[in-house]
């Protein structure tokens, strides 16, 4: 399939997106940051209220973004075609959104925008921010009853959006908007269908293949496999098989009311959309289900995909008055609302950022030069070096993309080590590496890592120098928060066994190169005794027993880092 879009170069896409749209919606949206990945409603923040931060990754409008504005969300990040915005980005839409009252982040359940989410809100706790989450997880056939919490978030989500930011608009504290948005994803199904695939700007090769006639069922909105690929069907069939799902889920009973959600993919023609909405009312009827609202339209796209998506969500009186409630955004209205006030401080132009977006605390100052500092600053210059070697160990585990991740985020962390004062506070040197190395490349990988040194950050902060004998302790705060977050445990063959065995050597350690040497023993065990492992989590856990003999890619980085520590201390 040749790449046929309207586009410029494709890696300036999502960049004059987001101009694109500040451009045409300047009394709606304004950026919260110079690269416009951030993005706040222009009356934001509203002070005393809830703000409501949500995001994904880009080519799902109106998905994520296109429900910023009044009633619904407040901020969003913005990430790469369907990868996750990075933890700084976030945090620059949550300090944007911040009225005073917290802020709820609420998106879809996806790997590594958790991850990346969880840092921000590590970020800006560190500042007084309070967050609560919320994840949306509709998409019925992406993992059986009794794992609903495991699903993926698709258009289901606009319905969490609608009542969590009503709720916020009427003045709800954090506690109880987050309760209205879990209530709403509890009561929230979703099931499509795909009957063509989409094609990433960047790759211009399409994400699946379909055959003529063939239709795939279950399909997820970034192309991931569906339950069932056969012949296509019948609108009234494909209907009935969503429905089937659906109502068998959510168990409606004669004089039950719901809304409704019929969702087009990107390419479906919006009459598609309304024959299905016609089976969708028939069946219903039929069993004396009331439909209290109804949406037929594109809500959550997939690019160019075609095929379609119902959603249904069961509502109870308080959740129907907030499904009602006005908004609006630039994709989205409904009922009447005020214009918004556009903040003074506004810079003129295309929705340039304001001093709120992204203001981090001022760096302490200890007076005399931060060993720290320097020993990563001259470690780090070589990190690049292995960039090679971890994406040919990670494209046999994983998807490849270890060495850029790696190497990206040491370049980036270096950068910001050597723009703090050569006496920065260590915890200060080890925040500003956390959030670089995390935003330079957002992927799983660096999101962990980037939660893993920040609670090392946190863990130093009383600390007046850092010891060797410290050192133990900030490793086990990294390993951690790793495990805490990426739910690994010793043996699942990632980098928490190499963590573990390296806090171990380093207990009872005085000498800083014996210590560094220790580590990097530890390291090498580590790496040489899970090899013969299969992988249990990630993406390297899919490959199964192909996995067992190759080494961990993840231990691999940590084993090279603390080779070039151990070369710089010498």
């Amino acid at each position: 399939m040749a790449l046929k879009k309207i586009i410029n170069r494709p890696e300036d896409f999502v960049d004059e997106v987001t101009e694109s749209l500040l451009m045409a919606h300047p009394d709606r949206l304004r950026a919260a940051t110079a690269d416009r990945r951030a993005l706040v409603r222009a009356d934001a923040p509203l002070e005393g209220r809830v703000g409501i931060v949500t995001g994904g990754g880009s080519g799902h409008l109106p998905l994520f973004l296109g429900y910023v504005g009044q009633g619904l969300a407040t901020g969003v990040a913005v990430g790469n075609v369907f990868s996750s915005p990075s933890a700084e980005q976030i945090a620059a839409a949550t300090r944007a959104g911040h009225g005073g009252a917290g802020v709820l982040y609420l998106y879809g359940n996806y790997g590594g925008d958790v991850y990346n989410f969880d840092l921000a809100a590590d970020v800006v706790a560190a500042e007084g921010i309070r967050t609560a989450t919320v994840l949306g997880t509709d998409d019925v056939l992406s993992a059986p009853r009794g794992r609903e919490s495991t699903r993926r978030g698709v258009a289901g989500l606009f319905f969490a959006y609608k009542t969590a930011g009503a709720a916020a608009e009427r003045g709800d504290d954090l506690d109880a908007v987050r309760a209205i948005a879990q209530r709403t994803v509890d009561a929230t199904r979703t099931m499509g269908v795909g009957l063509s695939p989409t094609i990433l700007p960047a790759a211009g090769e399409p994400t699946f293949t379909l055959g003529e006639g063939e239709m795939e069922v279950g399909i997820g909105i970034h192309g991931e496999p569906g339950s069932h690929r056969g012949a296509l069907e019948s609108a009234d069939e494909i209907t009935d098989r969503f429905l089937t799902e659906i109502l068998g889920e959510l168990e409606p009973r004669a004089g039950d009311r719901v809304a409704v959600l019929v969702n087009g993919l990107g390419a479906t023609p919006l009459e598609e959309l309304y024959l299905v909405y016609r089976r969708v009312h028939q069946v219903l009827a039929a069993r004396g289900v009331t439909i209290h609202r109804r949406y037929v339209g594109e809500f959550a796209t997939s690019l160019e995909m075609a095929g379609a998506s119902v959603s249904v969500v069961a509502l109870d009186d308080e959740l129907a008055e907030l499904v009602d409630a006005p908004a609006a955004s630039p994709f989205f209205a409904q009922g009447g609302t005020a214009a918004p006030t556009v903040r003074a401080d506004r810079p003129e132009g295309t929705g340039g950022a304001t001093a709120d977006g992204g203001a981090a605390p001022a760096v302490r100052r200890t007076g005399h030069p931060g060993r720290l500092r320097r020993v990563l600053v001259d470690a780090l210059e070589r990190m690049p070096e292995h960039a090679e070697e971890l994406r040919v160990l990670d494209s046999r585990l994983g998807d490849g993309d270890l060495g850029i991740t790696v190497s990206s985020g040491a370049v980036a962390v270096r950068e910001a080590l050597l723009g703090l004062p050569e006496d920065a506070h260590h915890a200060d040197v080890l925040r500003a590496a956390a959030t670089a190395f995390a935003a330079a490349n957002p992927s799983t990988f660096a999101a962990l890592t980037g939660a893993g040194v920040l609670a090392a950050a946190a863990e130093s902060e009383e600390l007046d120098s850092v010891s060797v004998r410290d050192a133990a302790r900030l490793t086990a705060a990294v390993s951690r928060r790793v495990r805490e977050r990426g739910g690994a445990r010793p043996g699942d063959k990632t980098f928490v066994d190499g963590l573990l065995l390296v806090e171990r050597a380093l207990e009872g350690a005085d000498d800083p190169v014996a210590a560094a040497r220790e580590a990097v023993a530890a390291a090498e065990r580590a790496v040489t005794e899970t090899s013969a492992l299969t992988s249990a989590k990630g993406r390297a856990a899919w490959v199964g027993e192909r996995g067992a003999g190759e080494r961990d890619p993840g231990s691999v980085a940590l084993l090279r880092f603390l080779e070039e520590l151990r070369d710089t201390l010498v």
